[in-house]
This record gives C-alpha cells, structure tokens and sequence, in this order.
C-alpha cells in the first residue's frame, strides 16, 4: 500500500490499485475527525459506516494514479 495525501484536507490514507476500477483504502486517523467531507455528512455521534467514499479523496487518488505516484498493480 501507498500513501496518498487528500489534496482538500489533507488527510492520508493508504491505497493499492488492483486494477483501474478497484481501489483498497486504508485510512490512517479517524475519517469523521480528519475528512471535512465526512465531518460534514455524520450526525453528530453518527458513524462514517454507511458513507461509501470521499469525493475529494477520490479525486486525490485518480490524480495520484494519473501522475504515477500510485500504480495499478501488473496482475
């Protein structure tokens, strides 16, 4: 896995890119803490559980893929 850095809030997560459609994330701190996104979108003592992704984070890992700091992995 490869650190790639939230360009929006500047939250890092680990990613590996199996192939380009599916991606495995790791976050490294607690989402509904660190993620403006996810902050904005949990009820107050709510759980990020049901929240499918971070759009900014997304975007983040597409340009990482895009730029070559993270590679889909040769299967």
């Amino acid at each position: 896995m490869q650190p790639v850095e939230c360009v929006t809030c500047g939250n890092q997560v680990l990613c590996e890119k199996f192939s380009p459609a599916h991606t495995s994330v790791q976050w490294t701190a607690d989402a509904a803490v660190v993620c403006t996104e996810f902050r904005g979108r949990v009820p107050e003592g709510g759980t990020t559980a049901r929240i499918r992704t971070c759009r900014a984070l997304r975007r983040s890992i597409d340009r990482a893929v895009e730029d070559g700091t993270l590679e889909v992995a040769d299967v």
